[in-house]
């Protein structure tokens, strides 16, 4: 598992266990060099549905920068890589076992889901995003031995 991917599901992990304090410097995990993430710090002034729709972005990008891991082990093609994760998911189904790129398909389904905002709608609700989390670290685990 790349650094990129570690520092995704940890970002997800502070955004669900956010007590509702404010955030120290201490007390919270921000990547060495600046990345889209070093916003981390102010997530304890986030509601709760938005913490845990930024927890499902996180959860995303990190599932996607897997597969394109392992597609890029397994030298598909730059068009491929490279194009939609409809595509991406389309070709794992070659480059890992049929289950595992079952259970990434439908986990990543269920991310979009939860990232899409409409005003009608309710966000993810915490077991929701604690059971995605628990999926995606399975299926990257998967996918990176």
């Amino acid at each position: 598992m790349n650094a990129t991917i570690r520092q995704l599901l940890d970002t997800a992990d502070l955004l669900l266990a956010d007590t509702g304090e404010p955030a120290t410097p201490a007390a919270t995990a921000v990547p060495a060099r600046p990345t889209a993430l070093a916003v981390v710090p102010a997530v304890s002034t986030a509601s709760t549905a938005s913490r845990y729709r930024g927890a499902a972005f996180a959860l995303r990008a990190a599932l996607e920068s897997a597969v394109a891991d392992r597609l890029t082990a397994h030298r598909a093609p730059r068009a491929i890589r490279e194009g939609t994760q409809r595509r991406a998911f389309l070709w794992l189904r070659g480059c890992a076992e049929a289950g595992t790129a079952r259970r990434a398909k439908a986990v990543w389904s269920q991310l979009c889901l939860g990232c899409h905002y409409h005003q009608y709608e309710i966000g993810p609700t915490e077991d929701q995003v604690r059971a995605w989390c628990t999926e995606v670290a399975a299926v990257i685990a998967l996918l990176t031995h």
